[in-house]
């Protein structure tokens, strides 16, 4: 076989490989949607609406622990450099393990231009963090808010029913940080369209 075979069929297998790999990544993410609507119906009782990936409510009776009472309480933070106000508008909630719950926090902008923030979850005490699921939160993804703009930010949670008894009170916490490299983005689609902006 000449060199120029050879290489041809070195591109060819290299290109078969590419595309087995392509097709396998395909087939990974479009099965992602069909897994996950499985995992929150039938793991956490949780039945979606339309496909959207919003929690709708929980299954009648999906592992509800109706004899037990749980106290989830509420904190919240910004870092030094994020100019935002932002606090829990609840304190402390009773919720059953088991069933959906809803908390809102409330946060604001109180400099004079936008900004980008992204919220750091945390559960305590430690080892409650993995019977703690958040099914919808401001956290996901990052948050942008105009001069001045005020939001109400929800969260969706259920406590596993599987909480060791011991653990009475949870306590979610989250602390805002200025999201720079998304800001800086910001900023800079903010200036190129404007048609006299100051150099």
């Amino acid at each position: 076989m000449s060199a120029p075979q050879a290489r041809d069929g070195m591109r060819s297998r290299g290109w078969l490989k590419l595309a087995g790999v392509s097709l396998g990544a395909f087939v990974f993410a479009f099965s992602l949607v069909p897994l996950y609507r499985i995992a929150c119906e039938k793991v956490f009782g949780i039945r979606l609406e339309g496909g959207t990936g919003q929690a709708r409510g929980v299954v009648a009776g999906a592992g509800a622990r109706k004899d037990r009472v749980v106290t989830v309480q509420f904190d919240g933070g910004v870092n030094s450099k994020l100019p935002w106000a932002f606090s829990p508008e609840q304190l402390t909630m009773q919720v059953v393990p088991g069933e959906l719950n809803e908390a809102v926090y409330f946060a604001r902008n109180e400099s004079d231009r936008a900004i980008v923030g992204s919220a750091v979850p945390s559960v305590a005490p430690a080892r409650a963090s993995g019977y703690f699921t958040k099914t919808e939160c401001f956290c996901f993804t990052a948050q942008t808010l105009q001069p001045g703009e005020q939001r109400d930010m929800p969260v969706r949670f259920i406590v596993d029913p599987d909480l060791p008894a011991d653990v009475k009170t949870i306590t979610l916490s989250y602390t805002f940080f200025r999201n720079e490299a998304l800001t800086a983005q910001l900023g800079a689609g903010t200036a190129s369209t404007a048609p006299h902006a100051a150099p």
